[in-house]
């Protein structure tokens, strides 16, 4: 017995030592005292000589790109995008199993733009996020014809059901199943394939922007009513004289309408909202998932109703709105990219304990190119996050930019991916977006919105 205690006790000292070498507390100190701070200043200091184009003619090209996958073949081949299992990704509770079924078709959509020798591509994907990993892949491929990063503004749709087999790591693979290379090889190709084909297909054009509130099919799920969200729905309209037509929309709300029980492919309600634009007024449609941190989707029915309702509902409040754009030939142009450094990297375990950063890596690699970046079109600025962005900061940004006379929008899942940026207050709370999705500290929102305001600045200064 006394062999048996002294050896349960060395196990239990071997544990709580395991323990205290491989976690670490939140760190609070003042975000203006790092390192990763002042290094991302230096980078904001760097930017301000960028120019403003003042009212320049426009060129503009569009291209589509299905990643609609073949699924349960016999073999994958890349050539077809056909694969022997494609997970869907979003919902850990899936446990990794293969779509059954493709309720409607999915694609990569890019807008090309160039003003004053400048040309920057803005990309949607029907996707959970557009995955770091791949995007770096994407980047390699694209410097290889001379389009660098910083000319690339990505968003995703947010679908909860579209394709996973992405995920580098264990957590990644818990909410977008098994990695599968063969699968992430198409979707690079897929992706690089959309952002030339949109540059390649560059003619003379005008551009609109605006907003509309569209309070009725979003609310903030993280405190509720107690709280605010941005209900904006955010808009270009992109016109190619005599030719094709775009509108980008993007909206906070999660694309959550359908849950975990789902194994079909689908856009969810930005899917529907596509189509519904493509079939009224737009030859092509791109949705960009807007400030989706804390806000879910509102609306009634059941299945495919939902998404149904939400999408074309918004796309029927658009086009309404549209009616009163009148596009310019010549606008005003500014396009800024600042690459950041991160806090310290820690996945939690609790409220106030973190694993070290070494276990975080080890479970979910670090993404190395993480980015805010802003593209002003006039009076709208449309700024790119790489994250789920809170809907409370992104009406901050907004009111600040309206006070400015601009109109803004926030957009997430811009080619990294470092969880939810939402306001330090809630970093405590026992919920699922600070606890689990809150990997670098308290301070991460509020240094996020310094850097947003700062390059903001910066693209909406006269010259």
């Amino acid at each position: 017995m006394k062999l048996f205690g002294r050896i349960l006790g060395i196990i239990l000292l071997g544990i709580l030592l395991i323990l205290f070498f491989s976690t670490s507390t939140v760190d609070r100190t003042s975000y203006y005292l790092t390192d990763y701070y002042k290094k991302t200043e230096a980078r904001v200091d760097s930017l301000k000589s960028a120019a403003v184009i003042e009212n320049d003619s426009v060129q503009a090209g569009f291209s589509r790109i299905s990643i609609t996958p073949g699924l349960n073949n016999s073999e994958d081949n890349i050539q077809d995008g056909k694969f022997k299992v494609v997970p869907l990704a979003g919902y850990g509770a899936r446990k990794g199993k293969g779509a059954t079924a493709i309720h409607d078709s999915i694609y990569v959509k890019a807008a090309a733009l160039k003003i004053h020798g400048q040309t920057v591509v803005i990309v949607g994907a029907d996707l959970l996020i557009m995955p770091p990993n791949i995007i770096d892949e994407v980047s390699g491929l694209l410097a290889q014809k001379g389009i660098k990063r910083h000319q690339i503004f990505y968003s995703a749709t947010h679908s909860h059901s579209s394709l996973g087999g992405w995920g580098p790591g264990f957590i990644g693979e818990q909410f977008a199943g098994t990695a599968n290379t063969n699968l992430s090889k198409w979707l690079v190709q897929q992706i690089a394939k959309a952002v030339t084909s949109a540059i390649e297909d560059l003619h003379p054009a005008s551009i609109g922007s605006g907003c509309f509130n569209a309070s009725t099919y979003t609310r903030n799920r993280l405190i509720g009513e107690a709280g605010t969200k941005n209900s904006d729905f955010g808009y270009l309209l992109i016109e190619q004289t005599g030719r094709k037509k775009a509108v980008i929309g993007s909206f906070g709300a999660h694309s959550t309408t359908l849950g975990a029980g789902n194994m079909e492919v689908s856009a969810d309600y930005p899917g529907y909202w596509e189509r519904r634009m493509e079939n009224t007024s737009a030859d092509l449609a791109i949705f960009c998932g807007g400030s989706v941190g804390s806000q879910s989707p509102s609306g009634e029915g059941k299945g495919f109703d939902k998404p149904k309702l939400i999408g074309e509902a918004l796309a029927d409040s658009l086009n309404a709105h549209l009616a009163g754009v009148t596009p310019e030939s010549k606008v005003t142009f500014s396009a800024l990219s600042l690459k950041i450094e991160l806090p310290p990297y820690h996945i939690r375990l609790t409220t106030k304990i973190n694993l070290s950063t070494y276990l975080s890596k080890k479970l979910m690699p670090l993404p190395e190119n993480v980015y805010l970046q802003a593209l002003r079109i006039g009076n709208m600025v449309w700024i790119t996050t790489p994250c789920d962005f809170s809907g409370e900061y992104a009406l901050q940004i907004k009111n600040a930019l309206a006070a400015k006379g601009f109109n803004a929008n926030v957009s997430s899942f811009n080619g990294s991916y470092v969880g939810y940026i939402i306001p330090g207050r809630y970093f405590y709370l026992d919920e699922y977006e600070p606890k689990l999705m809150g990997w670098f500290g308290p301070n991460m929102g509020e240094y996020t919105v310094d850097m947003i305001r700062r390059i903001t600045d910066i693209a909406t200064k006269k010259n």
